[in-house]
C-alpha cells in the first residue's frame, strides 16, 4: 500500500535525521532511488571557446569539473547506478572513470543532429525510479539529491519573474512549460521519474521522437507538453544558488574569476 505523502515525508525526516527504526527504513524502500541518468551529449556551444576543446560537463570551474559536483552527491545519496549520455567529443568522458569507475556510458550517435530528446530516447528504459540530470549544473546543495521521492518532480526556484524556461504549477502540480513568466516557477535541469512515469517515458518518447519535428524537441516537453495528460509532475521547491547552469563565457567568468583574464 502506498505511504500517504505526509507519513512518507515524516518518515523520511527521521530517516534524514538518522532516528529511523528498521521498519521505517523498511517502509521507505518502495520510494527509493535506483538510478542516474546524465544527459551529457551536446555542444555547450554558448560557452565557446572553452568548449572547441572539451565537452561542457568536464570544464572546470573553481577547481573541479562542472559534472563533479553531480556526481559526488549521487554517490553521497547512495545512487551508484549511473548513466551518462555522451556524444560531442564522447572519448573525453572516459576520464570520468578514474574517479567514479560505476558510470555506464550511453552513445548518442545523432547529438549533432537533434534536440537532447534523441539523449534522453538512449536511456528510455532506465528512467523508472530516477533521476534525470542535465550535467552542466554546479551543485551547490548536494542535498537536493535524495535517496528517496515520492513522486515524479522537477526541481524549481520560486521567481516573481523570469526570462528563462519556467513552469506555471496548480496544487503543486506543473500544468504548463514556458519561456518566461511572472510568479511563476523557474526551471532547474533535475528532475526524478518514479516508476510508472519511467514507462510511460521509454513509451513516450519514442512516439513523439518519431512524430514529424519531434527530433527537434526538449525531452521534457514529452511528459510536460506533448503527453501532459499521463502525467502529474510535481514541482520541488529549491533556492537561488543551489544549482548554477553556466550557459555563457561571461556567466563563467563571473562565477570562477580565474576565466577573467582582462
Amino acid at each position: 500500500m502506498k505511504l500517504a505523502e505526509r507519513e512518507f515525508g515524516r518518515l523520511y525526516a527521521r530517516f534524514a535525521s538518522g532516528q529511523a527504526a528498521d521498519a521505517e527504513i523498511a517502509a521507505l524502500e518502495p520510494y527509493r532511488v535506483r538510478r542516474a541518468v546524465f544527459l551529457a551529449a551536446g555542444f555547450g556551444s554558448r560557452l565557446a571557446p572553452i568548449t572547441f576543446n572539451t565537452p561542457k560537463p568536464l570544464v572546470r570551474v573553481r577547481g573541479k569539473r562542472i559534472i563533479d559536483s553531480l556526481l559526488d552527491a549521487c554517490l553521497a545519496a547512495g545512487i551508484e547506478e549511473i548513466y551518462l549520455v555522451r556524444g560531442y567529443l564522447a572519448e573525453q568522458f572516459d576520464q570520468l572513470l578514474y574517479q567514479y569507475p560505476m558510470i555506464r556510458f550511453l552513445e548518442n550517435p545523432v547529438y549533432n543532429e537533434t534536440n537532447n530528446i534523441s539523449s534522453a530516447l538512449c536511456a528510455r528504459h532506465l528512467l523508472s525510479n530516477a533521476y534525470v540530470l542535465e550535467a552542466d549544473l554546479v551543485l551547490a546543495n548536494p542535498g537536493l539529491i535524495q535517496p528517496y521521492q515520492y513522486r515524479s518532480n522537477f526541481l524549481a526556484i520560486s521567481k516573481a519573474r523570469t526570462d528563462d524556461w519556467c513552469f506555471e504549477v496548480e496544487d503543486g502540480v506543473i500544468t504548463q512549460e514556458k519561456i518566461g513568466g511572472e510568479h511563476c516557477w523557474q526551471m532547474v535541469g533535475i528532475s526524478y521519474w518514479d516508476g510508472p512515469d519511467g514507462e510511460k517515458l521509454a513509451r513516450d518518447l519514442k512516439k513523439v521522437y518519431e512524430q514529424p519535428g519531434g527530433r527537434e524537441r526538449y525531452w521534457e516537453q514529452v511528459p510536460l507538453v506533448f503527453c501532459r495528460e499521463n502525467y502529474q509532475v510535481a514541482v520541488r521547491p529549491c533556492e537561488d544558488g543551489d544549482v548554477t547552469e553556466i550557459d555563457t563565457f561571461r556567466e563563467l567568468k563571473a562565477f570562477d574569476r580565474s576565466y577573467d583574464i582582462g
